[in-house]
C-alpha cells in the first residue's frame, strides 16, 4: 500500500457514509438543501486528495490538501446542523460526523506539516 492510500480509502468511505445517510433524510425542502450541500462538500474531498498526490509541486500539493481540508471542513458543519435539528437516523449521523472529524484532523495536521516543509525548503 502506497503512502496516503489508506486516507484516500477513509475519504472515499467517507463520501459513501454520506451518500448513504442524505438518501435516508426527510424529504422536505430544507432536508434537501442540506443534503445537496453536504454530498457536494464530501464527494469532493477524496478527489481533491487525489489530485494533491498527484501535485506538480510542493506548493501545488499543499494548496490542493488544503482544498480537501476545506471541502471536509464544510462537510463537518452541514453534518452539525443534521443532528442539531435531528434529521435522519441519529447514531448513522453521529459516526459519520466522528468520521469527518478524525479526517478534518488527519488533513490538517498534514497541511500544516507539508507547509512547514515548504516553508523551509523556500527559506520563508
Amino acid at each position: 500500500m502506497a503512502k496516503g492510500d489508506n486516507i484516500r480509502e477513509r475519504l472515499v468511505n467517507f463520501a459513501v457514509m454520506v451518500i448513504d445517510l442524505c438518501e435516508q433524510l426527510p424529504k422536505t425542502a430544507a432536508a434537501t438543501h442540506i443534503s445537496m450541500q453536504l454530498l457536494r462538500a464530501a464527494t469532493a474531498a477524496a478527489p481533491n486528495y487525489a489530485e494533491a498526490r498527484g501535485a506538480e509541486s510542493a506548493r501545488d500539493f499543499v494548496h490542493k490538501l488544503g482544498i480537501a481540508l476545506k471541502e471536509m471542513n464544510e462537510a463537518e458543519v452541514w453534518l452539525d446542523i443534521i443532528l442539531r435539528k435531528g434529521m435522519g437516523d441519529r447514531e448513522i449521523a453521529i459516526r459519520v460526523r466522528e468520521e469527518c472529524g478524525a479526517l478534518c484532523r488527519i488533513l490538517a495536521a498534514s497541511v500544516k506539516t507539508a507547509g512547514t516543509k515548504l516553508s523551509r525548503l523556500s527559506g520563508v
